[in-house]
């Protein structure tokens, strides 16, 4: 909502408030002025002031449902029946025409909930028949009523109240009989009411059952509160006490409705609350299954599919394969920022009353696919860079081997031959010279070689891990123990695995001051798991140095985990797992 949309709801929300205030005073002040006592006129400002402030509160937090609006009028229109103790004709005839106004408010309130809306016509025409018995039957029963002869007929005891400018003397023979009619239209309504309720609870859904479960405690009420009025009706005789404990128990019952329904509306509130923790209850890698059972969860739809965009099948997918249909009618679209198809949910229909419900899943559903999907996008842009190294260090190797590597040897056969020459020479120094130039050639040789092994060993090109592994331990400065599983891998595997191990006898070597270290490669489900471990002075740590951090991002970038447990004094292990699958 924007900034004078904001403003625009709270004028309204303060026009409400005031006027719910206003209704509250005058009612309990002509209530109290015709003997109501001061329990009585608090349990009656305490059933309207309940109403109107859950209405409020509901109407704040969610402005665009109708809920809050009809709740805050229920409030006010339960006060016009105490008009009839005052003395002001104009309010006299309005608190006696408008006595049951609140009961049409609140047949509208059970029949729209949740959102407010009446959305098939057999609900629209109740309602329309509530608000019409209350117009041309309360406007009847007003012209019979003369409130000094008919001092039973309302719950206020005030034959001095008036006058009724409505009233028709010639008629008010005629008062009990409409009076009766009434009341017997009323009663019946509200059996039509609650078999509309039953009816809508027993083809309901489990997601819809939740949703009406406040306006069905509140027909439970509100068809209590009518049972009462009732057997008051049918028992003019019931004493005192008896009538009061009536009262007191309808006003109780009457403060439970509107707590039910903001309850209700609460509800949906906290349940985008929870929505909102979506993308950390799935963890990172949700896999569709996990999603589909924690948004299931969260919207009480145990019928929830969840349909993935599959650009090959130019279809939505769920976890099992199946395609998931769009349709008008329980189908939310989630398209990602960019506008592409992201995801279809298949839900029950009632959860559309809730829009705001479905734009926060599907907000949260967004965010957790699109990181998903950026997270793997990195995944395989730097699986693809540490590939791409890998293939330019075998170019590199097989380069100098078979050129600059090759080119040496050929010079070094020729110098011998040219050494062999000049042997007998008399010139010494050039002997000497002869010599040296070969000695050096041989030590450039020997560091080429050593480039080119370091750069990618061939032996791991041509025999596999195993044999690498092997080479590798006979030219360590320090005893070292392999076992390897006789098998090839995935070349990008098999060289992380290799310069995995290389740096641990780098480590083990140089710093951790150890005598011996066994290395190990096992195949271990999809996963290739090399360990090494020394018998040094421990104490290393991923955070202060260079080379072990560097091995875990490169680990990291083939979806490895690089694991390292060094304590002081005790040795070194080093285990990194590769997946191989």
């Amino acid at each position: 909502m924007n900034r004078e949309g904001t403003r625009l709801l709270r004028v309204r929300l303060a026009v409400a408030g005031a006027l719910a205030a206003v209704a509250g005073a005058t009612g309990s002040w002509s209530y109290a002025r015709v003997g109501g006592s001061p329990t009585d006129v608090v349990q009656d400002l305490s059933v309207g002031l309940a109403y109107s402030g859950a209405g409020l509160v509901a109407w704040w937090r969610r402005p665009g449902n109708r809920t809050g609006p009809l709740m805050v009028a229920m409030g006010v229109t339960w006060f016009l029946g105490n008009l009839q103790g005052t003395h002001v004709p104009a309010l006299f005839v309005l608190g006696s025409w408008g006595e049951a106004l609140n009961m049409a408010v609140l047949a509208h309130l059970i029949m729209s909930f949740p959102d407010g809306r009446l959305p098939t016509p057999l609900r629209r025409r109740t309602v329309i028949v509530a608000y019409g018995l209350v117009a041309v039957g309360g406007l009847l029963r007003t012209m019979t009523f003369d409130p000094a002869l008919m001092t039973d007929a309302t719950y206020l005891d005030c034959p001095s109240c008036g006058p009724n400018p409505l009233l028709v003397p010639a008629a008010t023979d005629l008062f009990h009989t409409v009076d009766a009619t009434y009341r017997g239209l009323s009663w019946i309504l509200s059996a039509v009411m609650v078999t509309l309720i039953v009816r809508r609870w027993r083809h309901a859904t489990v997601a819809r059952r939740r949703a009406l479960l406040p306006a069905w405690i509140a027909v439970v009420i509100a068809t209590s509160f009518v049972l009462w009025d009732l057997v008051l009706y049918l028992l003019p005789g019931m004493s005192d006490p008896v009538k009061q404990a009536v009262y007191v128990l309808s006003d109780l019952s009457q403060v439970g409705v509107p707590l039910a329904f903001l309850t209700g509306l609460l509800r949906m509130q906290l349940q985008r609350a929870e929505v909102s923790g979506l993308v950390m209850e799935v963890g990172a890698e949700p896999t569709p299954g996990r999603l589909r059972e924690v948004l299931a969860r969260l919207l009480g739809d145990p019928s929830l599919r969840l349909g993935l965009w599959r650009e090959e099948r130019g279809a939505y997918v769920d976890g099992e394969e199946r395609t998931v249909e769009t349709g008008s009618a329980g189908a939310t679209r989630v398209d990602s920022s960019r506008g592409t198809p992201l995801a279809l949910l298949r839900h029950d229909p009632a959860l559309a009353e809730d829009p705001e419900l479905l734009d926060a899943v599907a907000a949260s559903l967004r965010l957790g696919l699109e990181n998903v999907w950026l997270r793997t996008e990195a995944r395989e842009v730097t699986s693809r860079i540490v590939r791409a190294a890998d293939t330019e260090r075998q170019r590199l190797e097989r380069d100098l081997h078979d050129g600059a590597q090759a080119r040496l040897v050929f010079a070094l056969m020729a110098l011998r031959r040219v050494e062999k020459g000049v042997a007998d020479h008399p010139d010494e120094k050039l002997r000497r010279s002869v010599h040296e130039v070969e000695h050096s050639l041989r030590l450039a040789l020997e560091d080429l070689r050593g480039v080119a092994h370091g750069i990618h060993p061939a032996v791991l090109t041509r025999e596999g891990l195993g044999p690498a592994l092997m080479e590798l331990a006979e030219q360590a400065t320090l005893p070292v123990v392999v076992t390897v599983d006789p098998r090839r891998y995935d070349p990008v595997v098999e060289s992380t695995a290799y310069f995995t191990v290389c740096e641990a006898l780098t480590n083990a070597a140089k710093h951790a001051r150890a005598k011996a270290v066994s290395v190990s490669a096992r195949h271990d489900g999809e996963r290739l798991v090399v360990e090494t471990v020394d018998d040094g002075i421990g104490g290393a740590d991923t955070a202060r140095g260079s080379g072990l951090r560097g091995l875990a991002d490169r680990l990291a970038a083939v979806d490895g985990v690089l694991q390292l447990d060094s304590p002081a004094g005790g040795g070194t292990r080093i285990r990194a797992e590769l997946p191989c699958g």
